[in-house]
């Protein structure tokens, strides 16, 4: 097996459904990665070991999913220099509008990227990851520029059947 390049991380066991699309992203682009459940409050000591450590274990990004206070990207980002890409999980009444604050709104010097909430925040969390990774990975670039050529040959597939549908 691989060293990991990515660190998937998630508060708790039940944001899995949502930050298992992360992992699944990175696989398909032949990125390696790690997925742990690590919390920034059941434990704190935990997170921090993990996060001193990650770099040294050949991890270049890390990617962090939570929900409510959403305070485990910037405890990560406390602790590490690596990249800090934070995927806010609709885990409260509040549609994941508070983890999303929790994740964009970090004081200078600890920055977190924030991506959307949800599911396409894991997804595009690893394609931000592979982008940093691919800075320096040409063979990564190219697959993702292919994942993109292939997007846009969906797409435009998808319009020449909508076009079909109503012509008259």
């Amino acid at each position: 097996m691989s060293t990991p390049l990515v660190g998937v991380v998630m508060g708790s066991a039940s944001d899995l459904p949502v930050m298992e699309k992360a992992p699944e992203m990175l696989d398909r682009l032949g990125i390696p990665c790690e997925v742990k459940v690590l919390s920034a409050h059941r434990t704190p000591d935990d997170t921090r070991k993990y996060a001193r450590a990650a770099r040294g274990r050949g991890i270049q990004v890390l990617i962090a999913g939570a929900g409510g206070s959403a305070a485990l990207a910037g405890t990560l980002a406390a602790q590490t220099e690596l990249p800090v890409i934070g995927v806010p999980i609709d885990a409260t009444s509040l549609g994941g509008v508070d983890a999303l604050y929790a994740t964009v709104q970090m004081p200078p010097g600890f920055p977190v990227a924030g991506v959307a909430i949800g599911n396409w925040g894991a997804i595009n969390g690893a394609l931000l990851a592979a982008r940093i990774i691919a800075v320096h990975d040409s063979d990564l670039a190219e697959r993702l520029a292919e994942m993109r050529k292939e997007m846009t040959l969906k797409t435009r597939k998808s319009c020449k059947e909508v076009e079909k549908r109503f012509r008259q």
